[in-house]
């Protein structure tokens, strides 16, 4: 389990390679953040539910419904409308995901050579979108009907972009090689 492998290997192997003595400034992971947009949700309120339950069946939890917060007229949309499903995972779960992900499902993808480096944002957060959710292998792909991206946000708590993709490669994350040695 990728929590026993934490608390013993890769917790040594960070304190060693960024030279820091206290654990409590080790990089680490503090949530992930699962997203799906369901932008025909507004006229059929009946593709919800086989969204919430392919969702369900990715993350292990049941995800929120979220909705819009006003009116855009251009977008023929209105207050309320739910336009997306929202999972956080914490913990066990979060753990468990995180494996299952870089384990099984990154290496499943098309043409697969590792993520962009370009995913990490200001605060050294990592998110890699996926155009279809059938690349789980939770998903059952006869009982699909309509295939949707989802966008999976790994939360992490590192200072700095080192730390931060030092700890993604540590839990298993494969990297492409960037050109111009960067």
């Amino acid at each position: 389990m990728l929590v026993n492998k934490i608390n013993t290997d890769i917790k040594d192997q960070l304190a060693k390679e960024l030279k820091k003595n206290n654990p409590l400034s080790l990089p680490g992971i503090k949530k992930v953040v699962i997203n799906m947009r369901i932008p025909d949700a507004k006229e059929d309120k009946g593709v919800i539910e086989p969204a919430v339950e392919e969702l369900s069946a990715i993350t292990g939890q049941k995800p929120v419904i979220c909705k819009a917060k006003k009116s855009i007229s251009g977008f023929k949309l209105r207050q309320g409308d739910p336009i997306g499903l929202k999972v956080t995972l914490r913990g066990k779960r979060m753990y468990d995901f995180i494996e299952r992900l870089f384990s099984f499902v990154v290496p499943r993808l098309r043409d697969f050579r590792g993520l962009s480096t370009r995913g990490f944002d200001s605060d050294y957060n990592y998110t890699i979108g996926f155009s279809e959710q059938i690349v789980f292998p939770e998903i059952q792909v006869d009982k699909v009907k309509k295939v949707r991206g989802l966008e999976v946000t790994l939360v992490t708590k590192a200072e700095n972009l080192k730390e931060a993709r030092l700890l993604l490669e540590k839990l298993g994350c494969v990297f492409t090689k960037e050109k111009d040695g960067k």
